[in-house]
């Protein structure tokens, strides 16, 4: 069965490196110490070839949808953030030329430029061929609902593509007050995959709801990962504890997520959460993803390989969804219902 994937990530190591150290490190990246004998997935993430190809036939994954991983764009100011997005952007576009059947891309933005990455998504959907854009975590501080980012907003509507919002390190001021006096190695759990990158993309999204951000742009369409980033068990229960303070908004908060919100399995690959994705969301929202090089992805097809899911579901899981929201090319024919 067609199977796609669509938080798969790359690096461009060459371009990274024009990012002083001092401004990366200050973001939060760092080093991690492995165990012997452990490949580190980071050395992964520059192949766009034979090797990221024979690991997805491996695992019978027909497509990923990549994205930019690590220290990008959204770290510079300015012109320097701008042009390193538009190269980051073009060399993913190369790789998609070559391999048009197995690769499709999401678009790096400048994010610390925000009247620049209309221009830059538009640029990437119309001339490149791109199929949304991705961004990771906040931007100095900022959310998407801040009213310098509904530029880009619009022109997601305008392009009919969605925004994947990634989980990022959290901001040095979140680091300190809530994983700080922490060994450094379940520090550093904590803060990202552990819980931290989860409860922040939650947080992300609750933000354009009640901000009325999704309100202002009811046709945006938003991808999140990680199973729905624990949403799914809350949303009854922030239904209810937001009842009297979301009179200005057109929805309650569970509808306008419903409404607008697809989310995907990256790197979680157990039935339990499935099945309150299944509950919440519904099949028609759900896509499966593997968030390689992070998770491999063998385990992802071994989960799928234990789900028992009626054939239509299962489809629309695997790929339909993906499809029709991308619009992906399928054997020549353009993705949708």
């Amino acid at each position: 069965m067609r199977t796609v994937a669509i938080e798969e990530h790359f690096s461009v190591p060459a371009l990274t490196r024009r990012i002083s150290p001092e401004v990366i490190a200050q973001r939060g990246y760092g080093t991690r110490t492995l165990p012997p004998g452990t490949r580190n997935p980071l050395e992964l993430l520059p192949d766009l070839g034979e090797q990221r190809l024979k690991a997805m036939d491996e695992a019978g994954i027909t497509m990923q949808v990549l994205s930019a991983s690590g220290p990008g764009p959204d770290l510079l100011p300015g012109a320097d953030g701008v042009a390193l997005a538009r190269e980051m952007n073009d060399h993913l576009a190369a790789a998609v030329a070559k391999h048009p059947d197995r690769f499709a891309g999401f678009a790096a933005l400048p994010m610390q430029s925000p009247e620049a990455c209309a221009g830059e998504l538009v640029r990437c959907v119309k001339e490149l061929g791109f199929v949304g854009a991705l961004i990771n975590g906040t931007t100095n501080g900022r959310f998407l609902d801040h009213p310098s980012y509904d530029l880009l907003l619009s022109a997601c509507v305008e392009l009919d593509v969605p925004m994947y919002i990634h989980p990022h390190i959290p901001p040095e001021p979140v680091r300190t007050a809530y994983f700080s006096d922490l060994p450094r190695g379940p520090a550093r759990v904590l803060e990202t995959a552990g819980w931290g990158w989860h409860s922040e993309t939650a947080v992300h999204l609750l933000r354009m709801v009640v901000a009325g951000t999704l309100d202002r742009h009811p046709r945006l369409k938003v991808v999140i990962g990680h199973m729905g980033e624990m949403l799914p068990m809350m949303l009854d229960r922030a239904d209810k504890v937001f009842a009297q303070d979301s009179g200005h908004l057109k929805r309650t908060v569970s509808q306008t997520i419903l409404d607008q919100v697809w989310i995907t399995t990256s790197g979680i690959f157990n039935e339990p959460p499935l099945l309150a994705a299944l509950l919440t969301f519904g099949i028609d929202r759900i896509i499966f993803s593997v968030d390689y090089p992070y998770s491999p992805n063998t385990a992802g097809r071994a989960f799928l390989n234990k789900l028992s899911l009626a054939p239509a579901d299962m489809a629309k899981f695997t790929h339909g969804n993906a499809d029709a929201l991308l619009k992906l090319k399928t054997g020549g024919k353009t993705g949708g219902k």
